[in-house]
């Protein structure tokens, strides 16, 4: 426990401990980094890294652990610091328990200090002296290591621990009060205990008027269905504080629930004028502007989202099919056969490259007016799924380029085929609103509206019998029975509800009957999979909370949530 008595032996500690820390700085500019390293080997952190752009950003964080994070407030894409702190901590690539500081001007600190989402640990004001960067570092460290196992329960994914780790550390004497305030907030609603959050936050509100705890405040109202006073807190929030872009996001989020599309459009729109370089905003946009009906609108924004991406780490084929899409809804045949040349040509090499760009070839030759060409680079595109299948691929194909499968299937008569696709995919997305609205969309396009509604409804009857099967066996006490079924629904479908279930069910029958590696293995997998889908799922924590509960009764080590995380980044590179 830190307390007032050993705090200064333990600044002192840590200013000495700064020899062994290993830093990255972040900058456009190399004199401007090697400034910087001039000052940290002053203050004896020799282990030091550079990145000049997001990419090498990306590139050195999946490599190695940093515990210190130097970064300038504007990035060489446009994007800026804040962002990036975010995108690391969401995608937890970056431990919280390293230290992110932001480097700015004066002007830029007034306009971010008080409305960041995920708060950097400190800001260093330009111009600055090492014994000021020396002085911020150590008081950091000092921060991380009051909050060292908070931070390790959440780095873990344990969050019933850490919740935990909040109130003890609520019942010490400390200056980091509304730090563990806000981590409380955030846990209970990631545990899906809005009430309890809304009341965390209502305590900060009573004292400051911290933007954080305002769309804390927001989010905790949505998950307790009163959607209306989310919206009024986050529109608030947005009016009060026109450059905290996750209010545009929540607000945008949140009136897509409520069935305001235009209005969600409007919200993601106003965010992207502000910052027009967020790609994964800008897709966003796309996808509202598409569903609405926009076209125009959708291809300006993921035109941006290619611009963007192409040629980084981030290059996505989705991006080019999702361009290529509404350039051929707004009648530029030529425009989306360009797109698909340039998609062949970046992607060269990569089949499922290749099958996107056969599926846009027979969309666009339908579009013409040129059926036989049509239908032959869709049998062409089949063919391709089919060998990915086989050879184990096919599970990597994007949800919305097997939907552009189905639709050029659609469009070219070939029915059967385009009904197996959208099955699966309306199966394992039944609860993604885009995602159901993306086949909606194309059944209407194709003139048959009403045989997709059919689909949709059955698939969903499916759904609910598969899960019914294996819960109603367990309940009438066939635990062994009910965890075949849900093992072999879990297969069938792999959607998160399937995954979580037939892991919860697993780890009941583990912690019962004893651990069985094999059984065991199995859960983890579909864990896995299903923190790969949605990772701060309340089900899929509670599921990951019971499986790693049941590792500990038997003396299993547990694979950390972090280390799970890398390891997934890692094989998709």
């Amino acid at each position: 426990m830190i307390t007032p008595a050993n705090t200064a032996e333990l600044l002192q500690k840590l200013s000495k401990d700064l020899a062994r820390k290993r830093a990255l700085l972040i900058d456009r500019y190399p004199n401007a980094r090697s400034s910087l390293r001039i000052m940290l080997a002053a203050l004896g952190v020799t282990a030091v890294h550079n990145a000049g752009t997001s990419a090498e950003v990306l590139r050195q964080v999946k490599a190695h652990h940093f515990d210190i994070i130097l970064s300038d407030y504007q990035l060489e894409d446009g994007r800026d610091g804040q962002q990036l702190l975010e995108e690391l901590r969401q995608q937890r690539l970056v431990a919280l328990s390293s230290v992110f500081m932001l480097i700015t001007s004066e002007r830029a600190y007034h306009n971010v200090v008080s409305i960041a989402e995920l708060a950097p640990d400190d800001y260093l004001i330009k111009p600055f002296t090492a014994d000021e960067l020396h002085g911020r570092l150590v008081r950091a460290l000092y921060k991380k290591q009051f909050l060292a196992e908070l931070y390790e329960h959440l780095d873990n994914g344990a969050f019933q621990d850490a919740l935990l780790s909040c109130d003890r550390l609520l019942g010490q004497e400390s200056g980091f009060v509304f730090d563990v305030l806000r981590l409380k907030g955030e846990i209970l609603n990631i545990l899906g205990r809005p009430a309890e959050a809304q009341a965390v936050y209502e305590r900060v509100l009573a004292e400051r008027m911290a933007p954080w705890a305002r769309i804390g405040l927001a989010i905790s109202l949505r998950s307790q269905q009163q959607l209306a006073e989310a919206e009024t807190v986050g529109q608030a929030l947005i009016d009060d504080f026109p450059e905290f872009m996750a209010a545009y996001d929540f607000l945008a989020d949140v009136r897509e629930e409520m069935g305001k599309l235009p209005e969600a459009q409007e919200a993601l729109s106003s965010a992207a004028l502000i910052s027009p370089n967020n790609a994964t905003r800008q897709r966003m946009v796309g996808e509202l502007a598409s569903r609405n009906m926009d076209f125009k609108t959708a291809e300006r924004a993921y035109s941006k989202v290619l611009e963007r991406r192409r040629g980084s780490s981030l290059n996505n084929i989705d991006d080019y099919s999702n361009l290529a899409r509404v350039m051929l809804d707004l009648g530029h045949t030529a425009g989306a056969r360009k797109i698909t040349d340039e998609l062949r040509r970046d992607w060269r090499g990569s089949k499922h490259g290749e099958l996107a760009a056969l599926v846009m070839d027979g969309l666009c030759a339908n579009k013409e007016g040129d059926p036989t060409r049509a239908k032959l680079a869709v049998e062409k595109a089949l063919i391709l799924n089919d060998a990915l299948k086989a050879d184990g691929k096919g599970a990597l194909l994007s949800s919305k380029l097997a939907l552009d499968l189905a639709h050029a299937c659609l469009a070219t008569g070939n029915e059967a085929s385009a009904q197996e696709v959208v099955r699966q995919v309306a199966a394992e997305n039944h609860e993604d609103r885009a995602m159901i609205a993306q086949i909606e969309s194309i059944y209407a396009k194709t003139g048959k509206e009403e045989r997709g509604q059919a689909l949709l409804a059955q698939v969903g009857k499916e759904i609910v019998e598969l899960n019914n099967r294996g819960v109603m066996a367990a309940r009438s006490g066939d635990l062994q029975g009910s965890v075949q079924l849900l093992i072999e629904a879990a297969e069938r479908v792999p959607n998160l509800q399937f995954l979580v279930n037939a892991t919860k069910a697993i780890c009941t029958l583990l912690d019962l009957q004893g651990w069985n590696p094999a059984l065991a293995k199995r859960a983890f997998a579909y864990l896995q999979m299903a923190q790969n889908k949605d990772i701060r799922n309340a089900k899929v924590i509670a599921a990951r909370e019971m499986y790693q509960r049941v590792a500990l009764k038997y003396g299993v080590p547990i694979v950390p949530f972090s280390a799970v995380r890398h390891a997934n980044d890692k094989s998709r590179t």
